[in-house]
């Protein structure tokens, strides 16, 4: 038996045992006994196997699969750059709290440093971003693989920490690289790992006029901050992927309020998850007046500012004076029916119509939102009864392996998913597309909306017309590509289509993978924004 592919196979099989079932596979040579290993297990039925040629697609897609699953997935990669191109996953993943085990390939120690073929340092090579990290010898023996296998999941898990997330196991496997016999799986038990217990619940003080904001967040930590806003009255600011946007509290307009007189009232709030979104937000996080209280568990939560006054794993509270509530519930209504009729107005299509057409039109499965202003605009649309879920890549809010996520989500869940994402985001990602013949084929539709460019800068500093000449070459970065033949090219059906065809489309649930192509306006793009802005005026 070659020692490699025994270290493989024990690795990959306590792995199973500690209920992981997805493994993302980039090829390679060094990792062939990982592959080897991982065929013959999904071939047993023991495990989902998918295949890419493209490392950070797979990163990503692995990624994905935890989101949609709730559980930690696997990405294997041979050794080298290989490696190297997981890195944007696994920071997105350290940020969201995603748990993501990285199994490498690597050289044996001994050619580490003498300039051997794909050989280079992978030890360390995540840094910061990974919450535990082992070194596999495939000299020492089954006990020990099995046990670093096991440790690495629990610790992507975090049920003890408190603290889910990525790890790396590199494995060092020389050769020979392929069995040189047949021998039976190793059936390995569980390692359990402890549930951290929490203290309980934190009264807080009534009399502070105070609201609830919570970012992107768990289904859990949604729920949490939903029903925290309901039993005590308060209004609730809630992004588009905190799984709390929805009921008689969450506001529509939230962000656009923040800069009328109701705003000023503030002076407390209660944070749930991990607010990212928008800039007033943001401000008024960081509030010197303002008393912060975050709630959540583990080591890593948010600080915005270095300001908060009160960490807690859960908090009650008296219900506030109804006029509090009721008073932004009018403004947010005031100003929904205004931004109403505003786009209703437009001679162009926008972003935000687009964005409120793919939510509303959207009844099975799940909604992933791509960065810079698909998620935005998305937080602009109305408030909807019973919305599908939606999930967004929102740890480091970056637009690298979006369409790989979403696609992992749908395989993971076994249901369509609906992705929303600007024609940059997909042309960054559109290696996602490359799905083999043998591979399963998710039920994912992409709308991308092209606005030839990065729309998103047009609304900041950096559209203001003394950037003007730099503005086009510099900040948009219009790509060139046309996204319709880009999709063909990988196979996949794509076509262009107005946005008022988007909802008989999205009645019908997708199949496989599809790209819908719609084109939004840039052009006006900053004047919409503060015309956005201005439906708050005087509420």
């Amino acid at each position: 038996m070659s020692r490699s592919y025994e270290c493989a196979r024990t690795v990959l099989a306590q792995v199973l045992a500690q209920g992981v079932t997805d493994l993302v596979l980039a090829p390679g040579s060094r990792s062939a006994p990982l592959a080897l290993a991982a065929h013959e297990a999904a071939g047993a039925g023991r495990l989902r196997l998918h295949v890419r040629v493209d490392e950070r697609t797979a990163g990503f897609l692995a990624l994905g699969l935890a989101k949609g699953a709730g559980r930690c997935a696997a990405v294997a990669t041979t050794s080298g750059t290989a490696v190297g191109n997981l890195l944007p996953a696994v920071m997105e993943a350290s940020h969201a709290g995603i748990p993501l085990l990285v199994l490498s390939a690597d050289r044996p120690a001994d050619l580490v440093g003498t300039g051997a073929n794909q050989t280079t340092r992978q030890d360390g090579i995540f840094g910061v971003f990974v919450r535990h990290e082992e070194y596999v010898d495939a000299g020492s023996g089954p006990d020990r693989w099995a046990a670093q296998a096991a440790a690495a999941v629990v610790a992507a898990q975090g049920r003890a920490s408190l603290d889910p997330g990525p790890v790396h196991l590199d494995l060092a496997l020389p050769e020979p690289l392929v069995p040189d016999g047949a021998a039976g799986w190793p059936d390995l038990p569980a390692v359990v790992e402890p549930v951290a217990a929490g203290p309980g619940v934190t009264v807080l003080a009534p009399g502070p006029r105070t609201v609830v904001v919570c970012g992107d967040a768990t289904a859990e930590q949604g729920a949490a901050a939903r029903g925290f806003a309901e039993a005590a009255g308060l209004p609730l600011f809630a992004e588009p992927s905190s799984a709390a946007r929805r009921g008689p509290n969450a506001l529509r307009c939230g962000r656009l309020l923040l800069g009328g007189d109701l705003a000023g009232s503030i002076r407390r709030v209660v944070m749930f998850g991990h607010p990212t979104l928008s800039r007033p937000v943001t401000r008024l996080l960081t509030r010197a007046d303002v008393e912060l209280v975050v709630v959540g568990r583990g080591p890593a939560l948010p600080d915005p500012g270095h300001r908060t006054a009160l960490r807690a794993e859960a908090v009650a509270l008296e219900p506030a004076e109804p006029s509090w509530l009721t008073a932004w519930q009018a403004a947010d209504r005031a100003c929904g029916a205004r931004l109403d009729a505003l786009l209703a107005g437009l001679d162009y299509p926008s972003g935000p119509a687009l964005a409120a057409a793919v939510l509303a039109g959207t009844r099975v499965g799940t909604v992933a939102l791509g960065n810079s202003m698909a998620i935005r605009d998305a937080d602009l649309a109305p408030i909807l009864d019973g919305p599908v879920p939606v999930l967004a890549n929102r740890g480091l809010s970056g637009i690298d392996g979006t369409v790989s996520t979403a696609a992992g989500i749908a395989l993971a869940t076994g249901e369509p998913v609906t992705l929303l994402c600007g024609d940059l985001s997909f042309v960054h990602d559109a290696n996602a597309l490359a799905i083999g013949p043998a591979e399963a084929r998710p039920r994912l539709r992409v709308v991308v909306a092209d606005d030839a460019g990065g729309a998103i800068f047009a609304t900041l500093e950096y559209g203001e017309d003394r950037f003007a000449a730099p503005f086009e070459r510099v900040f948009a970065t219009p790509s060139g590509a046309d996204p319709v033949a880009l999709a063909r090219a990988f196979g996949v059906p794509a076509r262009r289509i107005g946005l008022a065809e988007l909802p008989s489309v999205l009645a019908v649930a997708p199949l496989g993978p599809e790209v819908l192509v719609v084109a939004v306006d840039r052009d006006r793009r900053r004047a919409l924004a503060g015309a956005l802005a201005a439906c708050a005026a005087a509420l």
